[in-house]
This record gives C-alpha cells, structure tokens and sequence, in this order.
C-alpha cells in the first residue's frame, strides 16, 4: 500500500528552506573534498543534524557520518555521498571551485564536485529537515548516511569495516539517489541492474631503457603501451557478441621522463564496466592475455604486472522496493516526471551497503539539466555534445527545481517505510 504524502504542504515546506539550503550547496560546491578528505564536509553536516535534533556520529569509515532520529529497531537507511573528484571547473560560475589537493598518491590536483555529490548532500539535509519538523507524521527509525569516497569505490566498504550496521542496527531497507544530467525534476529508476560493475587496474609494463638515438639496444615500453592499447580497444568489438556489453577504457598513460630518452617502464590505468558476471570475467582474462602476449612479442626482460585498484560491483535495485518506490512517485508526482531508467554504464558502491547488510535497496536518479537547453540539444541530436555530464569541468545541475525535487523524491520514498 502505498502511502499518500500531501504534495502542496510538502512542497510549500520545501520552499520555504530552499534559501538557506542553497547557501549551504553554493558553500559545498566551492569547498569540495577528495575521497576520505571530506573533514569539511563532514563538519557541516554533522552541526546541521545535531541543531535539528538527530544523534549524530562521525569518523565512521574515516570520514562518514551517520545521524538517527526516531524510535529504537531496524532502521531505514537513507544515502547520500559527499566527496568530490581532481577536476579543474569550468563551469564559470559565481561558487565554482578554485581548491586543490593532495591525492592518496601525493599528486597536488584540482578539486571540483564535478559528480553532483554536494547536491545530495545538500538533498539530504532537506530531508532531515523535513523529518525533524514532523516528527508526529512518521514512525520508525530513519539512518541517514553520509557516506565518503564513493568516488574511489571504497567509502561503503569503509564504513561496513567500522561496524555500520552493529553499531546502528541493520535496516530494514536502503535508499539512495543521484543527480543526472536529464531534464530537471525527472525521476528516473528500473528494477533489477541498474549500474554497471567496474574494474580498475594499473598495469606496468616493462621495457629495457637507452638512448633514444639507438632503439635497437632496448625495449621501448612507449612502443608497447602503444600496441597494448590498440589491441585492448579490439576485445569489446572482436572478443563479445552484439547483445553483450562491456566498456574498456586506459585513462591514464606514463612513461618517460625526457624525449631523448626511452623509459624502461610504462605504466597504464584501465577501467572496465560490465553488467554481467561471465561477460565481466572474460574481458579481464582477455585483458591478461593481451598484456602478456604484446609484452612476449616485444621480447620484454621480465613479465608485466596487472594490479587490481578497486571494484565496485553490479548495482542491483531488488524488485519489491523499486516497485513500492515507483509507485510512491507516480502517486505523488505528476506522471511524466517519473521514467524508467535505461542500465547505466556508470558504477557505484551503494549496492554493497546492501550486499553486506543483507537488506533490499533500490537507488533512483534525479535529472539536473535545464529543460530548454536539453530538448534544444535533443531535437538537434546534441545531447553528448551540448549537455555536460556527470565528471565534466563543465558539469554542475541547476538549482531550481533540483534541489527541491530530490529532496521531495528522497522523502517520498523514505515515508514508505517510515509510517506513522
């Protein structure tokens, strides 16, 4: 059964804590963090949910925070990520983001929210708001779970490690969402894979340095990344049949240090998305095919190295909560607004949160693009040229009606499970 929320009341609700919320994601977005660095973050968050009357704790999983409100038993978890990536904006506005930092691997990097985690965050606190202000309307226990390094695929494992569920009980359900680049105030979900999984590696391949005057005396890893990458590009179009799908990227390339010099190493970074278990399985085994036998062919002096960086797996959205989500959103929202999602190539760890708990979640998106620049983009078949997406310098939703539609959608789903 799917319970009725008063739409004019919520929203009027909404509205009326817009101006101070925005301030908040204006201040997020020009203060972003890397993954597990969000001390900031974490520090705004945490003294808004304590003002509003939650039981706040932080440091879970490094940087997370975890606040509750309600009655004791299973909880209704609610979730939203808050780190931000090393990407230079170029979205010209007032709020960009001017900040740098230090990468894990001490790389001094620009900072951006280029993914649209400050407006979950900010999303979030909407939603608490929302939550304390009517505490006589609801019943059950809500765990809102601000969760970092979603970015690098190890902030819900983090958490897990640090006793999430022992310390704040098991829910009974999870919930998650993510701004898109789609018209704004869409929602948009599907049962079953919604995300891909993702594989990353870092693959070094060995050469034999010397004098670039004279290739002859050495084995030049820049010529072999080279032959790697072209042959790794090949699996997808020539190793997979039509119905299966599968992405494989090298983002990054480094060898050398000087164009007179052949390096003695090369090193590649890989990232592959599949949606299914054996599709994903044959394309890393013919990754390692492909690296060893063009490091074979090139007459390497030792055997090249393939390093697991992170997985993030499959995002499965179970059946039962997806259809009790959906059907909440086309009672309370009008009914173009709410779509079925195509399967995104993109990845993301909320779906451990639930593999680990042993609970059902289900994970929507939220569009963030204005409507006349995307159906202007769209009529001149644009839409990859014209509207930024996710991990774009030039990638930032608009605020009106984002912000207030994923606060309402996150409210409307919550209050399924949080009945009086």
């Amino acid at each position: 059964m799917t319970v009725t929320i008063d739409h004019d009341r919520i929203a009027q609700q909404i509205d009326s804590m817009l101006p101070p919320l925005r301030e908040v994601y204006e201040d997020l977005h020009a203060h972003p963090e890397l993954s597990f660095q969000e001390h900031r973050t974490a520090g705004v968050v945490a003294d808004r949910l304590d003002a509003l009357g939650f039981e706040v704790t932080t440091g879970v999983g490094g940087t997370g925070v975890v606040a509750t409100l309600g009655d004791d038993g299973p909880p209704v978890l609610l979730r939203a990520d808050i780190d931000a990536l090393p990407v230079e904006e170029a979205t010209g506005l007032s709020y960009a983001s001017t900040q740098r930092g230090m990468t894990a691997a001490g790389d001094d990097v620009p900072i951006a929210h280029a993914c649209g985690h400050d407006m979950h965050v900010t999303w979030m606190l909407g939603v608490a708001e929302l939550l304390a202000s009517d505490r006589s309307a609801w019943g059950g226990r809500a765990m809102l779970v601000f969760q970092p390094a979603e970015e690098v695929g190890g902030g819900a494992a983090a958490m897990c490690d640090d006793g999430l569920f022992e310390r704040f009980g098991t829910p009974v359900v999870g919930l998650g969402q993510h701004v898109a680049p789609a018209p704004a105030g869409w929602l948009l979900s599907r049962s079953g894979v919604a995300m891909a999984a993702s594989d990353s590696l870092k693959v070094v391949l060995h050469g034999r340095g010397g004098h670039g005057s004279s290739p002859e005396s050495t084995v030049d890893p820049v010529v072999l990344a080279a032959s790697t990458i072209m042959r790794l590009q090949s699996i997808v179009s020539r190793e997979l049949a039509a119905r299966e799908s599968a992405v494989v990227t090298v983002g990054t390339v480094h060898a050398g240090t000087k164009e007179n010099i052949i390096a003695d190493r090369a090193e590649l970074g890989l990232n592959v998305r599949t949606f299914d278990a054996k599709v994903r399985d044959r394309v890393l085994a013919a990754i390692e095919r492909i690296v060893h036998g063009e490091a074979h062919a090139a007459g390497c002096p030792s055997s090249p190295e393939i390093e697991p960086i992170s997985r993030f797996p499959a995002l499965h959205n179970d059946p039962t909560t997806t259809t009790t989500v959906e059907a909440a959103f086309r009672s309370h929202f009008a009914a173009d607004r709410v779509l079925e999602a195509p399967p995104a190539s993109a990845s993301e760890d909320f779906g451990l949160l639930g593999e680990r708990g042993g609970f059902p979640s289900s994970f929507w998106f939220v569009g963030g693009a204005d409507h006349a620049t995307f159906f202007d983009a769209l009529a001149a078949n644009r839409v990859n040229e014209d509207i930024p997406a996710n991990h774009s310098p030039l990638y930032a939703p608009i605020q009106n009606p984002t912000m207030a539609a994923g606060i309402e959608a996150m409210y409307v789903a919550a209050r399924q499970w949080l009945t009086a």
